[in-house]
C-alpha cells in the first residue's frame, strides 16, 4: 500500500510539474523556473525538496528546449 501512495504521490507531482512549467527566455531562467516548481511539488507531496528541485529543473529546460512546452 505505501508503494501504491508513492506512486500516487509522484504522478501528482509530474503533473504538477507540468502544470506548472514555464520557459524562461535562456536555460538559467528555465532551470531555476522549473527548480522552483519542482521544489513546491516535492514539499506538497512530502517528498525531497532537493530531488524535486533536480527533477524539475532538469524537466524544464529540456521541455523548453525541445519545444516539448509550449513556451510562447
Amino acid at each position: 500500500m505505501q508503494n501504491h501512495r508513492r506512486s500516487l504521490s509522484a504522478a501528482i507531482a509530474g503533473s504538477t510539474l507540468l502544470a506548472l512549467v514555464a520557459c524562461g527566455d535562456t536555460v538559467p531562467e528555465q532551470a531555476l523556473l522549473g527548480g522552483g516548481a519542482g521544489a513546491i511539488a516535492g514539499a506538497v507531496v512530502g517528498g525531497s525538496v532537493l530531488t524535486g528541485a533536480a527533477v524539475g529543473a532538469a524537466g524544464n529546460v529540456v521541455a523548453c528546449q525541445t519545444k516539448l512546452a509550449n513556451c510562447n
